[in-house]
């Protein structure tokens, strides 16, 4: 098989010769052999192995993304952020904890954000109607 690991800026992971290979998305861990039927999930954050044609077993930690299958012998993984590497106890205590503070900072900030969308809002509906203390809006 074929298995092609990309993020917005680059290509990863672009190796043939893949028998098999492991991934993660929402209902848990499955696995992918030659022959595989056509197949369209959403990954979670995690690592992604595979067994090579030489007997490697290879991984790459991905920030969520989407992996198809397709033809039985094409793997393809979209991602926003890939890290391979070669040791999986390194890629899980570092990478992933580290994809995993990113994720919840942008939550953060996504709160943040729609705060301040919300208080400009309210801001310029105040101005919009008229005040009940006699103040300036556009329509007084």
């Amino acid at each position: 098989m074929r298995l092609r690991i990309v993020t917005p800026l680059s290509v990863v992971i672009d190796e043939d010769g893949v028998l098999a290979l492991r991934a993660e998305d929402a209902t848990g861990s499955f696995g992918i052999l030659p022959r595989h039927v056509d197949f369209l999930t959403s990954l979670a954050i995690s690592v992604v192995s595979w067994e090579s044609s030489n007997g490697m077993r290879h991984y790459c930690a991905v920030r969520r993304g989407v992996l198809s299958v397709g033809g039985g012998h094409d793997i393809a993984v979209a991602t926003r952020e890939a890290v391979p590497g070669d040791n999986l106890v390194t890629m899980d205590k570092t990478v992933l904890a580290r994809f995993r503070a990113d994720i919840e900072t942008e939550r953060v900030e996504h709160v943040e954000s729609t705060r301040l969308h919300l208080n400009a809002i309210r801001q310029i509906m105040s101005h919009l109607r008229p005040d009940q203390r006699g103040g300036g809006g556009i329509l007084s």
